[in-house]
């Protein structure tokens, strides 16, 4: 038997059509309603010959099956048509799905500045601050900040959920009053 090319990689198999499959009684309704699922689904192909039990199963998921179809259609912006699938021939690998996704990875990689890029933007927008709070404080929270996590992807203040630079800084700085009070206090304690 031929391979059927296509370009869908997966869907979702709902209860819903293994509770229908399960009600069907011969095993030729069964593999005639799981053919068709799988060619309207993988293939685009709307079932022709269906008879019996399996059309009555067929027809009463059609609404979800037909969503799922148009979704796909709809977020890949390509049409599942009978042309598509039924193709005499060898395995394409990777599929065209893979492929684009691939693609997609590419273009955002592309389009996103290095980490490098950003840790040099990111020190930009802390010089409006060295007036206000000083050399040592903004570099020491630079140091902080732009730390990148394991992958050298992102920096830390890149994986905050919400980020405004003025109020972090004006909260480093009441901290770091606070710990610096604290470590004087230490020091004067222990005659320093």
């Amino acid at each position: 038997m031929a391979i059927k090319l296509t370009k869908r990689k997966g869907f979702n198999f709902f209860r819903s059509y293994y509770d229908v499959y399960n009600e069907l009684e011969t095993n030729a309704d069964k593999v005639a309603f799981i053919d068709a699922l799988l060619d309207r689904q993988f293939l685009g192909i709307k079932p022709e010959n269906l008879k019996g039990m399996a059309k009555f199963a067929y027809i009463s998921q059609t609404n979800s099956i037909d969503s799922q179809v148009k979704g796909y259609e709809d977020k890949t912006k390509t049409t599942l048509t009978p042309t598509q699938g039924g193709i005499v021939g060898g395995l394409v690998t990777p599929t065209e799905q893979v492929e684009e996704k691939e693609k997609e990875k590419v273009k955002e990689k592309e389009s996103k500045p290095s980490l490098e890029t950003r840790s040099l933007a990111f020190k930009e927008t802390l010089r409006p601050f060295i007036n206000k709070y000083g050399v040592d404080m903004v570099k020491n929270f630079y140091g902080y900040w732009s730390e990148p996590n394991q992958t050298k992807t992102k920096m830390l203040f890149e994986m905050q959920k919400t980020w405004d630079t003025s109020r972090r800084l004006e909260t480093w700085s009441k901290r770091e009053s606070s710990f610096n009070m604290k470590q004087e206090v230490k020091h004067n304690n222990l005659g320093i």
